[in-house]
């Protein structure tokens, strides 16, 4: 056999320690291997250059369901489940998706076991089986995932893009497929799907179009030849890589104004044009620069100026996409506000009229050399990924790049092409463009339906005078170039290091006003910080009305900040403010430099609270449609709704947030604003690149916006925490919901444990660790109840227990007996477990909970978890790793014959039903095995049900070692 090429020089990041090696194996196919020797996990993917839009046209969706097929048993590993299993006992997961020119298979593993996941991975490509029964059944899955996405409205809105554009194209076909498309008609016409699948594989799936990208902790030399030995094999059929340099939006489909019906309330207005793919000029990154500018948020901007007109609501998208190799789009879109839905032509002038100035101005060098300053700057500090999305971007990126660029593209900027981002603006004009605008306005207004979703829609020809007007229009004076980035730092230096804490933090103040968390961090040695607050106040939990005003609270403080806040954010530093049950969340991250300055700003503008009654009307509007928007959301995500809405001691329902929006005013909002700022009691957290005295400056400098309010201190009843229903053992309770959106209905069973505890939560999660693959197996692999299939550990207020989840055609009642059938199963299998099987389980756990934040962010966002759940848990992950290893096979057993046994009078069971009753939903079919069991009590009145139960105490760190 042929030696490997080496391709030498992988630009990488200065601070990245891993080891990089490209190859071009003796079939042609290009891989990079990364060496890791700390990494908690090993991973791997391939990409092949194939995907949708190589199906044959009579067979729309092939590429997908063959993405789903390789998953199925290959002929050195039959079993179907044999991969998922494998990847499940070693603590590895994997998944797959099909874009239009490309498919992408990925997993991770603990390190110790690649080479096992390797060579069942490597079978996906060599000898696929594609076997009758599993050909049968997986097309079941396809269509459920097809399903699940005809209601979704992005999904609904891509299909659109394609089906509008020219029909002889390929990314004008239906790319996902169903089970019409890919079994009914197919046989109807004597086709054989199974042959065809084949077929495909052996036509398509060529090494020399596949880019495979390998993490592991073994040395480069280690890791080329396990690549060599099990990739080497996979056929090399030399064909061209497929390209498609003819743009699917050709005369015949611009000016074209497309009106779309969407299942939620929304309003959306979106310019598209096509232009040229220009992925090759990478190193100067024209469409970026012009994505810069046109979705700049600054003042000046485009979008500053369609706010202060209440044209749109919060953000303006705009950008580029090559959506498969030889053309490319260019997107310009906004949420609109009611007022802009009556002027969409006006905004779309303002967008001519922003790209007018861009083409009279011609591209600014300063403002390129600051945009590759600050890339050069986020590549010199790039955070370290997790390993499974790593090496899954980068064989995508593989087709697109070389090899040795694979890492450093579209962040090294080195060749300033001011005529190619010329050329590109020369294909955004008037008679080169599409409008697409999504509305409710326009039902019962359209004349033409979408063939696979349904969408009600109208096509369009734009009046030529329009076209005229767009052509023609002018420079504004209001909009112009963003200023000089003052926010990009210029100091990078690490503080001194005052003490090594490892990930404990320590308070460095604490009174009843305020109490201050401090780690200087010496785990990723990166010039960045974050900052976390909470503003806790009692309000939001007194009343709807008042957690409704809290989020408008939230929603125009965000508002107001938009223009100062995204040049920062340009630069590397992002902050967010959320709305919670108890009050306001604050979080500023990134380079440590000019952190001060924006958190500051952000307390000011809380402070110094002030909204334009225009704005108000917006936001309100926006939140409005959020809360009679979420009827339409997918079934899963009811259930999960109604299962905090039961368990937890107190939650407003989606409908007494509507109601209460009635008595929502602009007065009542001021009003809230200083009732919130006069009693509220502060929690920090500062970590990262900083010293004390600067954490004491940012929590002193912040509070003094509250100080100068007389703010006073919360009494210690007024912080307590909300707590969960502590449901009595033997219980087995029911809540039954209708849904009217989805065709899918939903069973959700959640077996409730008890408290957090150390050993306890290992113990949760080993089993469910045991259940998860054999569920995901059973309900949806072999009994194909629905392409949603779930099982975790929930955890809230302190309290956890294992939920089971299906989204399914049945009806609710029959997926609750699968799931039944399915604990039945799981008891045979851990009463035939081995102590070897066991080991491997647990052994798979602790690799999964061995693993360490890859990022700052990431450790923060532990830290905090912990505080803000008051259970100061800060070294959990050690101590539970601890307690894992005691745990036995027979402790697993006896902990599931309590908590979810079915003879177990000990058992706290609770199960939500989502009914789908839209026509075909299993609501609508009626049938006598419909009916709940006769064991199930049924919560009919939740408010009057909640007031019979017992609560768990609040959260609390007794027991652990770590405490404030």
């Amino acid at each position: 056999m042929a030696p490997s090429t080496v391709v030498p020089n992988i630009v990488k990041s200065p601070l990245d320690k891993r080891e990089y090696r490209g190859l071009v194996l003796p079939n042609d196919m290009k891989v990079l291997l990364i060496s890791d020797p700390l990494t908690d996990k090993s991973a791997a993917s391939l990409s092949v250059a194939v995907g949708s839009m190589n199906d044959p046209k009579a067979l729309p969706g092939l590429a997908h369901f063959l993405e789903h097929m390789l998953f199925m048993g290959t002929e050195k590993y039959p079993e179907e489940n044999d991969y998922s299993k494998f990847l499940s006992e070693n603590g590895g997961s994997s998944n797959a998706y099909t874009a239009s020119d490309h498919t992408n298979y990925y997993f991770d593993v603990s390190p110790k076991e690649l080479k096992g996941a390797m060579d069942r991975f490597a079978q996906f490509f060599i000898s696929p089986l594609f076997t009758e029964s599993a050909t049968e059944r997986e097309v079941n899955a396809v269509n459920s995932e097809h399903e699940k996405n005809i209601s979704c409205d992005s999904w609904r809105s891509y299909q659109m893009e394609c089906c509008t554009a020219n029909p002889d194209h390929p990314y004008s076909w239906f790319s996902t497929g169903n089970k019409d498309t890919l079994w009914v008609k197919p046989r109807e016409r004597k086709v054989d799907v199974r042959a065809s699948l084949l077929d495909f594989h052996r036509q398509h799936y060529s090494s020399n179009l596949m880019s495979l990208a390998v993490l592991g902790s073994e040395n480069l030399d280690e890791l080329q030849q396990l690549v060599e030995t099990l990739f080497s094999d996979v056929t090399n059929l030399s064909i061209a890589t497929p390209e498609w340099p003819e743009n699917p939006y050709g005369d015949a489909e611009l000016q074209t104004r497309i009106e779309i019906v969407p299942i939620m309330d929304l309003r959306h207005i979106s310019l598209l044009f096509p232009i040229p793919d220009v992925s090759q000029h990478y190193k100067s990154n024209p469409e970026g620069y012009l994505s810069h500018l046109i979705g700049h948020e600054g003042p000046g901007s485009l979008l500053s100026l369609l706010k202060e007109k209440n044209w749109v609501n919060s953000g303006l998208e705009a950008g580029s996409q090559v959506p498969a190799r030889g053309f490319g789009l260019f997107k310009i879109a906004a949420d609109l506000t009611e007022d802009g839905l009556k002027n969409t032509d006006a905004i779309i002038r303002h967008m001519f009229e922003y790209l007018e100035m861009l083409r009279n101005l011609g591209p600014q060098k300063w403002i390129w050399d600051e945009m590759r300053d600050v890339n050069a700057m986020l590549f010199r500090f790039k955070d370290k990924e997790p390993p499974q999305s790593y090496v899954a971007n980068i064989s995508s990126s593989m087709h697109t790049y070389p090899l040795s660029d694979v890492l450093s593209a579209n962040y090294i900027l080195t060749e300033f092409k001011p005529e190619i981002t010329t050329e590109i603006l020369g294909h955004m004009v008037p008679r080169k463009s599409r409008v697409t605008i999504v509305s409710k306005d326009y039902t019962d207004k359209t004349t033409l339906v979408e063939e696979f979703y349904g969408v009600k829609y109208n096509r369009k020809v734009i009046e030529p005078e329009r076209i005229t007007e767009w052509r023609n229009c002018s420079i504004n004076a209001e909009l112009q170039l963003p200023p000089k980035n003052e926010f990009i730092p210029s100091t990078f230096d690490l503080k001194v290091r005052e003490e090594q804490r490892g990930i404990v933090p320590r308070t460095i103040s604490h009174s009843s006003k305020s109490r201050l968390w401090f780690l200087q961090d010496n785990e990723f040695n990166m010039p960045k910080a974050v900052v976390k607050v909470e503003i806790f106040s009692p309000l939001p939990l007194l009343e709807p009305l008042k957690a409704n005003l809290n989020h408008l609270y939230v929603a125009a403080v965000k508002d107001v900040l938009t223009e100062y806040s995204y040049a920062a954010c340009v630069a590397g530093l992002h902050y967010n403010i959320i709305n919670s049950i108890y009050g306001i969340e604050i979080v500023v991250s990134g380079y440590d430099h000019k952190l001060g300055l924006l958190l500051n700003r952000v307390f000011e503008k809380i402070v110094e609270f002030n909204v334009d009654p225009q704005r108000f009307e917006v936001l309100k509007d926006v939140y409005l449609r959020e809360l009679k928007n979420f009827e339409d959301e997918q079934p899963y995500v009811h259930a999960s709704y109604y299962m905090t809405y039961l368990l937890r001691e107190r939650r407003w329902s989606n409908q007494e947030l509507l109601n209460a929006m009635e008595d929502v005013t602009l007065e009542k909002l001021m009003q809230y604003s200083k009732e919130f700022m006069s009693k509220v009691k502060f929690e920090w957290l500062v970590h990262g690149n900083v010293t004390a005295e600067e954490a004491s400056d940012y929590v002193k400098s912040c509070q003094l916006n509250f100080k100068k309010k007389g703010y006073r201190a919360l009494l210690p009843l007024q912080t307590c925490r909300l707590r969960e229903i502590n449901l009595p053992k033997g219980s087995n309770h029911l809540f039954q919901t209708e849904h009217k959106s989805h065709v899918s209905s939903c069973a959700a069973v959640y077996f409730q444990t008890g408290m957090q505890e150390r050993r306890a939560n290992v113990l949760v999660e080993l089993l469910e660790n045991i259940a998860n693959e054999p569920c995901f197996d059973q309900l949806r692999t072999k009994e194909q109840l629905g392409y949603i299939v779930f099982s975790g550990v929930r955890r809230a207020q302190g309290t956890q227990g294992i939920q089971i989840l299906v989204q399914s055609d049945r009806h609710p009642v029959y997926v609750e007996g699968r799931i039944d059938n399915f604990l039945d199963i799981l008891k045979k299998t851990l009463d035939d477990m081995t102590e070897e099987e066991f080991l491997q389980h647990r052994n798979a756990l602790f690799v999964t909970k061995s693993e360490k934040p890859k990022k700052l962010i990431e450790r923060s966002n532990l830290i905090w978890s912990e505080i803000s759940q008051q259970l100061y848990r800060f070294e959990r992950q050690a101590e539970e790793l601890t307690d894992l290893g005691s745990v036995t096979l027979e402790d697993v057993r006896a902990f599931f014959n309590i908590a979810m046994g079915s003879g177990s009078v000990k058992r706290k069971r609770i199960g939500i039903h989502i009914i789908s009753m839209v026509d075909g939903g299993a609501g609508r079919k009626e049938a006598e095995n419909n009916l709940p069991s006769s064991e199930q009590s049924i919560v009919d009145d939740v408010a009057a049900w909640k007031l019979r139960q017992f609560l768990y105490p609040a959260s609390h760190p007794s027991g652990y070692k770590s405490k404030p």
